[in-house]
């Protein structure tokens, strides 16, 4: 099948951020059957991208039209089989205009480079004739996201906005997520059907991640965009839904008052570095007659050269759990204390309030909370920095240095516990230390 791509944004840009050498260096090895340079490029570049997941541009389209040969839909992005003929395509941005392709086409597939929404408009000519127009309109169609891959806090993330898809579009949709989170979905948005496995006679089709690049998948680089607003982009949607309330399915683990820790994140350079933090932080909770419950995934971890424990005065609930009893667990607890971690997006979305400390991204790089620690006087913010790689080059400014990791080493155990006690009297709580000296 001879595939032709056309793109939303000016291919120099995907030749800038790829350039020759790079990364994703370009080298093609396969030539389309006309002689375009522009063609070859793309060709070479998806293939290196999406890998073994190229061949999805290449299977059927059932969408049928009135034109014989004519097959239209936006499974993975836009895919038009156009017959052999002497036909024109014109496809643009119903919404803007913006035309991204005004071309003859013969006996061949055309498929958009970018995946995320667009409100794509097709108009299609036999010897200038219109015979075929279409607008994205996927009320009443079967439409798929499908979200296996992506860490807690990024699909919790796009939650709310596959929501109000649905919503507005009143479209059939069915969402594929890890097994590890369909529960908590389901208990915080059961009006978003969650199956196995995809049929793939689907209107539309959509693979939402959080990359660190301008690519396909994202319009825009979502390291300059809060994780809150990232599914805005990727389904078309420039205001923040609203969030549905966590209704707890078991009650809580004892009838004492208790807070929730995570001191564990994916990578331990985004955990707290300060020596021995979080036992000054237990024992000033406990002082005030909390107790104080650890729930990772596991007790200890080590890497970057850290070794991060559980600290000695907290109890062990550690543990592979199932999300949900983690879910029904936080969400029982006066509030929670944690990183910028999948527990901390989890505590958000269960309604406790958070405590996050967090130096390496900026203060709007994930959820709002009021009560987020960072220490703004040491270098820092350097996630959100796109011309650096905090994902693969540890500490991208001060690598072997004294200064290294200084955003997570230097946000001291005060600033932590005056951000606790704000929160208690914001919250109007009254630790149970208190409780027994009251009349």
């Amino acid at each position: 099948m001879k595939l032709h791509f056309f793109t939303v944004n000016d291919i120099e840009d995907y030749r800038k951020n790829f350039p020759k050498g790079g990364v994703w260096a370009i080298t093609p090895d396969a030539t389309p059957d006309e002689k375009d340079f522009d063609q070859v490029y793309l060709l070479a570049f998806l293939k290196k991208f999406f890998g073994s997941q190229f061949e999805m541009f290449e299977t059927e389209i059932y969408g049928e039209t009135s034109i014989d040969g004519l097959r239209l839909d936006f499974n993975f992005g836009l895919r038009l089989d156009v017959p052999e003929g002497n036909f024109r395509v014109k496809i643009s941005d119903f919404d803007t205009g913006q035309i991204f392709f005004d071309h003859y086409a013969s006996g061949g597939r055309l498929i958009s480079v970018e995946k995320y929404f667009i409100r794509w408009h097709v108009e299609v000519f036999l010897d200038e004739k219109k015979i075929f127009t279409h607008t994205f309109d996927p009320k009443d169609q079967p439409v798929a996201v499908i979200g296996k891959a992506g860490a807690i806090g990024d699909l919790l993330a796009l939650l709310p906005y596959i929501a109000e898809f649905k919503k507005i579009f009143v479209c059939k949709l069915s969402l594929c997520l890890p097994d590890y989170l369909r529960e908590v979905a389901a208990r915080l948005y059961p009006e978003i059907s969650l199956v196995d496995e995809i049929n793939f006679e689907t209107y539309a089709r959509y693979y939402p991640f959080m990359l660190h690049s301008s690519l396909p998948l994202t319009p825009a680089e979502y390291r300059r965009v809060s994780m809150t607003r990232t599914g805005g982009l990727l389904f078309g949607i420039n205001y923040l839904p609203p969030k549905n309330f966590f209704k707890p399915t078991a009650p809580p683990v004892t009838n004492e008052p208790y807070v929730c820790i995570s001191v564990q994140a994916s990578m331990t350079r985004k955990s707290w570095l300060w020596p021995g933090g979080w036992d000054i932080v237990v024992d000033y909770l406990k002082s005030l007659g909390y107790r104080v419950f650890c729930i990772d995934k596991n007790a200890t971890e080590e890497n970057d050269g850290f070794k991060i424990s559980m600290p000695a005065g907290a109890e062990d609930f550690t543990g592979n759990h199932p999300l949900l009893e983690r879910a029904n667990m936080i969400h029982h607890a006066e509030f929670f204390i944690g990183l910028s971690s999948g527990l901390s997006w989890l505590a958000d979305a269960v309604n406790c309030p958070v405590v996050m400390i967090c130096g390496f991204s900026q203060d709007w790089c994930e959820f709002y909370t009021p009560y987020r620690v960072s220490n703004r006087r040491v270098c820092n913010g350097c996630f959100n920095d796109p011309r650096v790689s905090y994902i693969i080059d540890k500490c991208p400014y001060h690598v072997g240095t004294p200064r290294e990791f200084e955003c997570q080493k230097k946000i001291s155990p005060r600033m932590v516990i005056d951000t606790i006690e704000r929160l208690i009297v914001d919250k109007n709580l009254t630790p149970p230390a208190l409780r027994r000296n009251l009349p």
